[in-house]
């Protein structure tokens, strides 16, 4: 007879462990553990906080926080500048938290700037590129975003051309009748100027889809601005002066653009930040 009631008793247990209550305290325990998580990171234990979220994932799955806490205390323990093997193996364990933040909502923004940030660090340019292009591609997004998304990939092609264009290898000052001149001039090694105005195009090609994307957006008519500058060096390095005159035109339609919104900006905020007037 108390064979057969421990037995009740256990099937009982067993019952319960998969009823709507024990869901519950599950909830209520990856609360607490969120909570552990929280006071570990703020005091910098980043492991210890790393482990609580995970505690939190598997006591609750559905937990739509959690996993974001996974992804952080695994990328706080991430040394930027540090190279070493284990560093870069933190760095890549947070690229995947974070994935698989962006699996459970494709639209959170921190989960995809911090990848962003990470394969930079890693120097991972050619997958920091890739990574950004997706998002810049992916007509779900919103198009401010995409915009943000392909004005950062133009910088990169900007800095890709300027470093060639502004070497000593690629420019000389001229004095012309006292007034001194820079004179722009193919570099020594082809490729040089070849890569420059390969980065140039592609630079612009992509300013031009994020004006197009966010006809607003300051950054991305600046982007536009200086990579036609740039075309305008590579064209003087070329010997096409008509060609230089028409991407120095181009520019300065860009940088009277990006001026005016700036000063709208400025207007705004201006406007903003004066007092309301008191009420009647």
């Amino acid at each position: 007879m108390k064979l057969s009631q421990a037995r009740v008793a256990l099937l009982i247990l067993a019952v319960l462990a998969f009823t709507p209550g024990c869901a519950v305290i599950n909830r209520i325990r990856a609360k607490n553990e969120l909570n552990e998580c929280a006071r570990a990171y703020r005091e910098g234990h980043f492991a210890e906080a790393e482990q609580h979220a995970e505690r939190a994932v598997e006591l609750d799955p559905n937990n739509k926080t959690a996993p974001a806490f996974v992804a952080r205390t695994i990328h706080a323990q991430y040394k930027p500048g540090v190279d070493a093997p284990e560093n870069d193996q933190k760095a890549r364990q947070a690229i995947d938290a974070y994935k698989r933040v962006l699996a459970q909502d494709p639209t959170n923004d921190e989960a995809y700037k911090a990848i962003a940030a990470l394969l930079g660090a890693l120097k991972q340019d050619d997958e920091q590129r890739d990574w950004i292009l997706q998002r810049a591609n992916q007509e779900t997004v919103d198009p401010k975003k995409r915009a943000e998304a392909l004005t950062v990939l133009a910088s990169k092609q900007w800095n890709c051309s300027y470093q060639i264009t502004e070497s000593p290898d690629s420019k000389q000052n001229v004095n012309q009748n006292g007034h001194i001149l820079i004179v722009y001039k193919k570099p020594k090694n082809p490729d040089d100027f070849n890569t420059a105005t390969r980065c140039s195009n592609q630079g612009l090609e992509y300013a031009n889809k994020a004006v197009s994307l966010d006809p607003n957006n300051e950054s991305a008519w600046s982007y536009k601005t200086n990579l036609l500058l740039e075309l305008a060096k590579l064209a003087e390095m070329d010997g096409k002066a008509d060609q230089k005159a028409d991407y120095q035109k181009q520019a300065d339609e860009a940088q009277r653009e990006t001026t005016r919104l700036s000063e709208a900006k400025k207007q705004q905020e201006q406007q903003q930040a004066k007092p309301s007037p008191p009420a009647g």
